[in-house]
């Protein structure tokens, strides 16, 4: 181990003008007055990907308060708002210094969620930052002089600029940490009070766009709770907070086209994340297993049984364990619940506007055209009910087509220019008064929800001589070996960090694999590991860039697999 920055800076000059991988003899351990650097991985030339390095604070120089990292939630939060810090000074100080990449420092870009993430880590008071730096170069030889100023100077700026309590906002960085504090409480109080999502009084819902998660700034209407669903609730920090809450059951949001419906139903399904200070959904919060579905054309589907909602196909082919290459609309849809089911969901989200129209309504007319035993699809509007009594599951339905859902529902909230009104009274009193005397179908009860056993040989991440070769793009698709993992219709993943890590973890997942576990009890394996071990038990590399999902989210990029290998448990 050398013994001070200055070995490492007289290394980096005699490197100067050398071929590029030469660099890859700086790899080791480095301690500087206040940090301990770690350079990790050298990468081997300056258009490849960049090197990994690791700064590791301790707490005698961070000297961050006890009380800001004195749970596991705390600590995330602290660590989230660090990462926040380095990402800023490294933009600031982000300068090219030679060809490719070089000059580079850059740490895991954040979303506007508060999430547990490998870039920064806080373990009783100690820092741990893992960043990836581009190493100098003039064509492909090595700068050494400016590799020295990024190394020995800029990286301890970051030191000083980003990760020593003395030199951040002292009132931001509690206000961060207690925002998170609180969000985690207000979810932990929903099944007490049996709720699936509560939205306080005040929050501002509408985003930038479709691709922007930052609050919109211009002529945003706060969230006013109605006040036969206001709720009051005694938050650790924040104090005593009202807004409406949303009751388990079966909840219709329903309103005029682009009077907020959607809107509001995508605060709730990100509710499942603490948001951070100014985001304006800070205090929206739903279950943390509430699991968004749509229909999904084209996916795969991998011995799921879908019997509750679709049976009796022509051919006779069964539906206890269906597969497909190419689902269609019904089918797709009908396998994310089941699947969703099977991997412990709480509460489904769904939209009408991303849903297959006949896989959520048969009206009257349609079923006296058309006998239902030629009609292989049970609709939605009659498993909703049973998959609430049956499995205690709850359902929040954007609709805005169809007034056979108010046969069914326990809570309607009309929308109407951003502001919502408790509208269950008259929606019961319309059914009442146009009674649609369509037919229930699908017998008295919801069905079986089936364990699936995962195998394997279906699980080949391999490609070429890479015996693991995993590539994401961005948050919606992941290259898994030769396969490719379309995650575009899981809208609940928020980072590409998330990606890497499910990706990482269905080969961490092989493991558990044995034939005889259901694809619950691995999630749940794998999920145990991560408590108990952290992010980096999925990768044997010290990677900056992994960040925590939820087993509901591995489960869906699983299933998504096309290779997936299914068998009946015994």
């Amino acid at each position: 181990m050398a013994t001070l920055d200055s070995a490492l800076r007289q290394q980096l000059h005699r490197l100067d003008g050398q071929s590029y991988k030469a660099y890859k003899s700086i790899r080791g351990t480095y301690e500087f007055p206040d940090f301990t650097l770690h350079i990790d991985y050298v990468q081997g030339d300056p258009f490849a990907a960049p090197s990994q390095v690791r700064l590791q604070v301790p707490r005698q120089t961070a000297r961050f308060p006890a009380e800001l990292y004195s749970s596991p939630v705390r600590a995330v939060a602290l660590a989230d708002y660090l990462t926040r810090q380095v990402y800023q000074v490294a933009q600031q100080l982000k300068s090219n210094r030679g060809s490719g990449k070089s000059g580079l420092i850059a740490i895991a870009p954040p979303s506007q969620a508060i999430l547990a993430r490998t870039a920064a880590q806080v373990r009783d008071g100690d820092l741990e930052i893992r960043c990836t730096v581009g190493l100098p170069a003039f064509g492909r030889r090595i700068a050494g002089r400016q590799a020295a100023e990024l190394l020995c100077d800029d990286l301890p700026d970051i030191l000083d600029q980003a990760l020593c309590y003395d030199v951040l906002d002292a009132a931001a960085l509690q206000r961060h940490v207690d925002t998170a504090e609180d969000a985690d409480w207000l979810r932990q109080q929903l099944p007490q009070r049996d709720l699936v999502a509560f939205i306080a009084d005040g929050a501002r819902l509408p985003r930038r766009s479709g691709i922007d998660e930052r609050p919109l700034e211009a002529e945003v209407i706060p969230f006013r709770s109605p006040d036969s669903l206001r709720v009051s609730v005694d938050c650790p920090h924040a104090g005593t907070i009202t807004g409406m809450g949303i009751p388990s059951g079966i909840t219709l949001i329903v309103g005029g086209g682009y009077h907020g419906k959607s809107t509001l139903l995508r605060a709730i399904e990100t509710g499942i994340y603490a948001h951070i200070p100014g985001d304006g959904r800070e205090q929206v919060v739903c279950l943390p297993a509430a699991v968004k579905v749509r229909a999904e054309d084209g996916r795969s589907v991998s011995g799921v049984d879908i019997s509750p909602f679709i049976k009796n196909l022509p051919q006779e082919r069964s539906t206890h364990a269906f597969s497909t290459t190419n689902a269609s609309g019904s089918t797709s849809q009908a396998a994310n619940i089941m699947e969703a089911v099977e991997a412990g969901a709480q509460a489904l989200l769904v939209d009408e506007d991303t849903s297959a129209t006949n896989f959520m309504i048969r009206d009257r007319r349609m079923q006296a055209l058309i006998a239902k035993d030629r009609e292989p699809i049970t609709p939605f509007i009659d498993k909703v009910r049973q998959l609430y009594d049956d499995y205690g599951i709850s359902t929040v339905l954007v609709m805005g087509g169809s007034g056979d859902y108010f046969d069914v529902a326990d809570t309607v909230i009309a929308l109407d220019n951003y502001e919502p009104r408790e509208v269950t009274a008259q929606a019961q009193a319309i059914a009442r008064q146009y009674v649609t005397e369509r037919q229930r179908e699908g017998g008295e009860h919801f069905g079986p929800i089936t364990p699936r056993v995962v195998l394997p040989q279906g699980i080949d991440p391999s490609q070429g001589r890479k015996p693991v070769s995993l590539k994401v793009r961005q948050v919606d698709q992941v290259r898994f070996g030769r396969e490719d993992i379309d995650l575009s219709a899981v809208e609940q993943l928020v980072e590409p960090g998330q990606v890497r890590a499910m990706a990482a973890a269905m080969v961490y997942g092989r493991q558990f694999m044995d034939g005889q576990r259901s694809l619950a009890e691995i999630l749940s394996a794998i999920m145990a590991d991560l408590d108990r071990d952290g992010l980096d038990c999925l990768d044997d590399r010290v990677s900056g860039d992994l960040v925590r999902f939820r087993p509901q989210d591995l489960a869906a990029a699983l299933n998504r697999l096309r290779t997936l290998t299914i068998q009946p448990r015994e």
